[in-house]
C-alpha cells in the first residue's frame, strides 16, 4: 500500500482537548490491557544500557502508552528505572493517574514537549509509542536527527504496519471503542456521553485508527530516513519487526556508538 499522509483528529490544534482525551485513554487502555509491546523489553534494556542512565523520556506519550504494563517488567532488569511522560498536547488526568499508579515509577512534564526539538535537560533513552507516524517525512527525520544532535539512544516503536490487513482490522475499531469504555476509569459521564449518546469518540478513533495505518512508515522507508542523517554513523541502527501475541511491533532503535 502507498503511503498517504492523511490529516488525524488527535493532531489538529483546535481539536477539543476533552475528546482528544477520550481517545488516547482509549488506546492507554488497550495497548496495556493486550500487552502491545510485552516482545520490545530486551530492546529497551539495550538502548537504557548504552543511555549511560536508567531514566526513559517517553515522547507523545497520549494516556501514558503502554508503560503500566510495561514498566513493571522493565524495572526487574533496570531497577532505578524512571519515566518521564511527555506530549506536546499533554494529558494532564491521564499522566496523574499513571504516577498515582505507578510505584514511584513515573514523572511527567506539564508544559508542552516538542519530540522534533526536545529540551536539553531531558536526558535518558527516548521512546515514541504509536506516534511516528504522525510525523510527515521530513519531520520524522528530525526526530532522529534531534536525537542524534543531542547524543541520545532511542527507541521508536509502532504497533501495526501499513497493509490491508491492518487495514481491515483498524476498521471496525469502533466496536472496541463500544466495548471498552465502561472500563476506563476515571469514570465520567461526559465519556459515555460521547462514545453511546452522541458517539464522537468512536468516530474519531475510526477515522485516526484508519489513517493511522496509512500513514506508518515501512522498514525500508525508515532505513533511508537514516541513511540521511547527518552524522548517522555516530550512532549504531536497528531497523525491524517484532511479535507480541498478534500484535506486529515495527520498531528504530539507534544508540551512540
Amino acid at each position: 500500500m502507498p503511503r498517504l499522509h492523511l490529516f488525524e483528529f488527535e493532531d489538529l490544534s483546535w481539536f477539543p482537548s476533552l475528546i482528544r482525551n477520550y481517545m488516547t485513554d482509549f488506546l492507554q487502555f488497550v495497548v496495556n490491557k493486550f500487552n502491545f509491546y510485552g516482545g520490545i523489553i530486551p530492546l529497551l534494556k539495550k538502548g537504557l544500557t548504552h543511555s549511560g542512565g536508567t531514566t526513559v523520556i517517553d515522547l507523545a506519550s497520549g494516556g501514558s502508552g503502554p508503560w503500566l504494563r510495561l514498566a513493571p517488567e522493565l524495572k526487574k532488569e533496570i531497577p532505578s528505572l524512571h519515566i518521564v511522560l511527555t506530549d506536546y498536547y499533554p494529558n494532564i488526568p491521564a499522566f496523574e493517574k499513571t504516577v498515582a499508579e505507578g510505584n514511584g515509577l513515573f514523572s511527567y512534564e506539564k508544559s508542552s514537549v516538542n519530540a522534533l526539538d526536545v529540551p536539553a535537560r531531558l536526558k535518558g533513552l527516548r521512546t515514541q509509542f504509536l506516534s511516528f507516524h504522525h510525523f510527515r517525512p521530513e519531520d520524522a527525520q528530525k526526530i532522529l536527527q534531534n536525537a542524534v544532535n543531542s547524543g541520545m539512544p532511542i527507541g521508536i516503536f509502532e504497533a501495526q504496519k501499513r497493509d490491508v490487513k491492518h487495514f481491515i482490522q483498524f476498521f471496525f475499531s469502533p466496536i472496541n471503542v463500544i466495548l471498552v469504555t465502561p472500563f476506563l476509569r476515571p469514570f465520567s459521564f461526559l465519556r459515555l456521553i460521547f462514545t453511546y449518546l452522541i458517539p464522537l469518540v468512536p468516530l474519531f478513533v475510526w477515522w485516526d485508527g484508519l489513517v493511522s495505518v496509512l500513514r506508518t512508515y515501512s522498514i525500508a522507508e525508515m532505513k533511508d530516513m537514516i541513511s540521511r542523517l547527518d552524522k548517522s554513523d555516530s550512532f549504531d541502527w536497528e531497523v525491524g519487526e517484532s511479535r507480541t501475541g498478534q500484535v506486529t511491533n515495527l520498531y528504530i532503535l539507534g544508540y551512540p556508538k
